[in-house]
């Protein structure tokens, strides 16, 4: 995912906004939930680098990630997508892969769409 570089600090506060809008049960800001989104992703792409998963979380992002396959037209042959809050759940540990999944909120796709292992980190 290309763009401008993000401050870290920055990205960290936008992320915090967004759980503590997310246990208040309000709806955080939307500067604070593309920012905490793109930083994130950026940081999972960063930490799990390669082209053969392409997580997207519309209408904020999306990055390809983990090794193997390179994808390179068309639709990849692992996706996983999910909502922006679901998202920031997942990244903050608050949320569980597979409970996602169950629940409906992350759709995963194709090898090496599991991302349980690279979550945990």
């Amino acid at each position: 995912m290309a763009g401008p570089p993000l401050d870290p600090a920055e990205v960290a506060a936008a992320l915090e906004s967004c759980l503590a809008a997310a246990d208040a049960g309000t709806a955080p800001s939307v500067p604070d939930l593309r920012l905490a989104v793109r930083g994130t992703l950026r940081a999972f792409a960063a930490q799990v680098p390669g082209h053969s998963v392409e997580v997207r979380v519309p209408p904020y992002a999306a990055v390809q990630c983990i090794e193997g396959p390179r994808h390179t037209r068309g639709t990849p042959r692992a996706v996983v997508e999910t909502d922006a809050m679901t998202w920031l759940l997942l990244v903050s540990g608050r949320r569980q892969f597979a409970d996602a999944v169950a629940a409906g909120t992350v759709r995963a796709s194709g090898e090496r769409s599991d991302l349980t292992p690279y979550l945990s980190r």
